[in-house]
């Protein structure tokens, strides 16, 4: 009797029972069985589950990725900047002659070119747009131009004041500035030049970046809008760097992007990559690759949520349409060689989970080993008893 074809049947028999033993995750079967689960008002579904070739990588290509230059334009502030609420504002008026209204009412400490100029006290534009200047009152100067204003108070002046001729200052532009935080070197409220400023400028403004380039996003919020993009590619893409508007608010925030592997890879661990982000096949690398003898090339699965929409493109059918995010688990072939191409075109996300399953014969090598395990002591047992014979 040969003991090898015996054992084997024996594994194959209680392979069936192979749930018993241990395992990094479910089979292959597992995983697709897994997405309906049966109850007593019929199928239940849990996830969908997707086969990846060229039309699911199209599909995924369509979901909407932030852009600043889609959300926001690149359209060059004015360079004639209005004056607004909070702003600073400093007025000086000149007279042609001594004795006048300015000249002659203010002490020496106030005279800024001489005794035929005075500059009034800098005051902050109020809520209702106006400052006040001696002898014209209130004037509205939110919204306006400085040249404006200048020629409006001139005219308030006029004859009052010795031939005024007046210039007006905006010491601090708090109307015009952006607020910039986060993982910057020195977070503040920065001014818009006259000529307009790009988003790196203004980075540069507040210091630049703390945190690595590569783990930073860019988060830009004007109005009701809000878009977050990598850092790098604002830098790589030109496009990107869009001009500033007052009035926004630009965040830098570090997310070091990570994907998870488990099951018969090389390395079961979290594993960081940029956040320009890499393929299915970079992916694999990273992780070691597919263990030669313990994975299944053919249950290579990657969980993810995915929005509604994208799932509603790829599945129009799904019951799990109802939710704001649906589970999906996305499968791949390896054994077919067309895959390679797929995974080099299937873009990871951030928290992807990549899971290798065990090829089948894998549970039957486990099975023979609980099998010689049990078996070895009654062989030893039957051959020391030959021996004494």
């Amino acid at each position: 009797m040969r003991p090898l074809p015996i054992a084997l049947c024996a594994a194959l028999a209680v392979s069936g029972c192979s749930g018993l033993l241990p395992a990094a995750g479910p089979t292959a079967s597992a995983v697709a069985d897994g997405a309906d689960i049966a109850t007593d008002q019929g199928l239940f579904a849990r996830y969908e589950i997707i086969d990846v070739d060229a039309a699911t990588v199209e599909g995924l290509r369509g979901r909407p990725l932030d852009s600043l230059l889609a959300s926001f334009g690149d359209r060059r502030p004015s360079v004639e900047p209005m004056i607004g609420v909070g702003d600073t504002v400093s007025v000086t008026i000149w007279e042609a002659s001594t004795g006048g209204l300015f000249s002659g009412a203010l002490s020496a400490d106030r005279f800024s070119a001489g005794s035929k100029s005075a500059m009034i006290p800098p005051q902050i534009v109020t809520r209702d747009g106006a400052i006040t200047v001696p002898y014209a009152g209130r004037i509205q100067v939110a919204g306006k131009r400085v040249q404006d204003v200048q020629a409006q108070i001139e005219q308030e002046l006029a004859g009052k004041a010795i031939e005024p001729q007046v210039i007006v200052t905006v010491l601090q532009p708090a109307s015009t500035a952006v607020t910039v935080t986060g993982e910057v070197t020195a977070g503040a409220r920065i001014p818009l030049s006259t000529k307009g400023d790009r988003l790196l400028d203004v980075v540069a403004g507040a210091g630049g970046v703390r945190a690595p380039v590569s783990e930073t996003f860019v988060r830009l919020s004007r109005g009701q809008t809000t878009a977050t993009v990598p850092l790098t590619a604002v830098v790589s893409n030109p496009r990107e760097n869009i001009y500033l508007r007052p009035g926004d608010t630009l965040t830098l925030v570090r997310d070091p992007q990570t994907f998870l592997a488990v099951g018969a890879t090389g390395a079961n661990f979290e594993i960081p990559f940029q956040a320009e982000g890499i393929t299915l096949a970079q992916a694999i690398a990273k992780s070691g690759g597919l263990r030669d003898f313990q994975a299944d090339p053919a249950g290579v699965f990657i969980f993810r949520f995915e929005p509604s929409s994208v799932v509603r493109r790829l599945r129009p059918a799904s019951p799990l349409l109802g939710t704001p995010q649906v589970p999906v688990v996305y499968r791949f072939n390896l054994r077919d060689p067309n895959s390679l191409f797929v995974t080099q075109a299937f873009r990871m996300r951030n928290r992807d989970l990549v899971y290798v399953s065990n090829a089948p014969f894998t549970e039957v090598q486990k099975v023979l080993g609980v099998f010689s395990t049990i078996t070895a002591p009654v062989a030893a047992s039957a051959s020391v008893y030959q021996s004494t014979r």
